[in-house]
């Protein structure tokens, strides 16, 4: 088990707490395409109906995506991004007690939404597809979150892999922490992913999992999502067919508790009740070691 360090998160709100418990993210697609639950909240009603009830479950942050980045995607435009985010961040105004993340890859959409009320982006590429949001987060002095991504969704699942995964991750965010760093971001803004199924072989999500510790050597707070992914998939596959994601609930809070106990701050996930409850539990187990 890795003892994980105390940060403090800024926001325009407030402040977040990190490692004092895990943290739970509970994730929003608003896509009609993504892996897992793809065009169930893509109405701006029932985004907010699920935002609610994922608060009310136990998420102290909801993640918000316009666009898919499931394995094979194809990117979107921002205007379109914006088209499917802003009604849903309006309808979010002043309803959550929570703070919203949303979940992008460009400067344009990242600039609108904190305007619109997010108070965190979450950025898969790390500032390899648009470096200018980092100036974005340094002028509304939002915490970013930087993701490890090898490749594009298009065709990260398709190799190679890094010889080395923790090794690779490890200095990609290092290049993604300096570019941020550069623009402005303070150092205690910044939350490292390791970027779990982001273009990584199945076993080398394992890996990262039981690893932790050594991304934590960098001195960022650690965010894991492993919800439902295709590695799970694998991993219970029956007669040749991967679980679909629909059943791999229980493998999630396989994963969530292992990345707690081997350091990570928050857990992204789409099952807020039952991974709050394992978040929980673990910290307990935590608190005894």
């Amino acid at each position: 088990m890795h003892r994980r360090k105390a940060f403090r998160l800024k926001l325009r709100s407030g402040l977040l707490r990190l490692g004092e418990r895990t943290l739970v993210m509970g994730v929003l697609n608003v896509t009609p395409d993504s892996f897992s639950d793809g065009g169930e909240f893509f109405d701006a009603k029932r985004a907010l109906a699920q935002s609610l009830a994922m608060q009310r479950d136990g998420a102290d942050i909801i993640d918000i995506g316009a666009e898919s980045t499931r394995p094979g995607s194809q990117p979107i435009s921002a205007a379109l991004e914006l088209r499917r985010l802003l009604p849903v961040l309006e309808a979010l105004r002043g309803k959550l007690e929570i703070p919203v993340s949303v979940d992008t890859q460009k400067s344009a959409v990242a600039e609108i939404a904190l305007g619109a009320g997010a108070k965190i982006i979450n950025d898969i590429s790390g500032l390899r597809s648009d470096p200018r949001l980092a100036q974005v987060a340094a002028k509304f002095r939002a915490p970013l979150i930087l993701m490890h991504m090898r490749g594009r969704p298009r065709t990260m699942q398709k190799g190679p892999f890094a010889r080395d995964v923790v090794q690779d991750v490890v200095r990609g965010l290092k290049q993604s922490i300096a570019v941020a760093r550069k623009a402005g971001v303070g150092e205690s803004q910044i939350v490292i992913d390791p970027g779990i199924g982001f273009g990584k072989s199945f076993m080398q999500n394992y890996e990262l999992l039981a690893r932790l510790p050594e991304l934590a050597k960098l001195g960022f707070p650690i965010l894991v999502g492993t919800s439902r992914k295709g590695f799970l998939g694998e991993t219970l596959a029956r007669n040749g067919q991967p679980a679909p994601a629909s059943e791999r609930r229980w493998a999630t809070a396989a994963t969530v508790a292992a990345s707690i106990l081997n350091g990570a701050h928050i857990v992204r996930v789409h099952d807020v009740a039952e991974m709050a409850q394992v978040a929980r539990v673990t910290d307990s187990v935590c608190e005894q070691l």
